[in-house]
């Protein structure tokens, strides 16, 4: 891991409203994630581990607290630009895919990289399926593809734009355990070869170890001094 720092967040605190009233989702949060690197984010159910990805991606605004993701100031910036940073250094991969269901697997990741200006984007999409084995399913559309493979359209889009961050929440949650591990195996050796850092949401303890370092929330604080 080099010393660049893709994450650094300043005692971040999120609180929303809800109808009982304020909740605090984030109490206070220090953590800095250099470049290259591999973090697990584990903790119970409602201890705010979604949350937190949620503002590092810029998704939602932190109440109080600083964010800098890739070296911009998340404050600074507004909607265009978060989406733009979002654009350019963050890929996201979901739980439930988030792929568009009247697109084709080649479309769902070459259409973003059109969006951003990126020149030869099906063709660069169209190696990015190759990379996670899907190179024979490029005119299929989501719902002719299994979970597995919808999730590894999903990585195969996350990572198209070669971005510095790839954030993953629970990306495994809908598959079964063999499935599952070929996608984590994927994620694991995409990230190893892009040099990307890694953010991974997981209530999977096995998975957890794999990454090169562990941050445990407990009731929206980190727990364990792994910031």
């Amino acid at each position: 891991m080099n010393h660049a720092t893709i994450i650094d967040l300043d005692d971040v605190h999120l609180m929303l409203e809800s109808a009982g009233g304020s909740v605090n989702i984030l109490r206070g949060i220090t953590l800095k994630v250099g470049a290259g690197d591999t973090v697990s984010v584990v903790g119970p159910s409602g201890s705010g581990k979604t949350s937190l990805l949620m503002v590092i991606a810029g998704l939602e605004r932190q109440t109080s607290g600083r964010i800098a993701v890739a070296g911009a100031d998340l404050a600074r910036l507004d909607e265009d630009g978060l989406a733009r940073l979002r654009r350019d250094a963050i890929g996201i991969v979901f739980q439930n895919f988030h792929l568009v269901p009247t697109m084709t697997a080649l479309e769902n990741v070459a259409i973003p990289l059109e969006f951003a200006g990126a020149s030869g984007a099906f063709a660069r999409a169209e190696e990015c399926l190759d990379s996670v084995g899907l190179a024979h399913r490029l005119t299929h559309y989501p719902g002719q593809l299994s979970g597995g493979e919808q999730q590894r359209v999903a990585l195969a889009r996350a990572f198209a734009a070669r971005p510095k961050l790839i954030l993953a929440d629970e990306p495994t949650g809908n598959l079964d355990g063999t499935t599952g591990q070929h996608v984590i195996d994927l994620l694991f050796a995409l990230s190893a070869s892009h040099g990307t850092t890694l953010l991974l949401v997981t209530h999977n303890p096995a998975l957890a170890q794999r990454c090169r370092r562990e941050v445990r929330l407990v009731d929206g604080r980190i727990a364990n001094g792994a910031a």
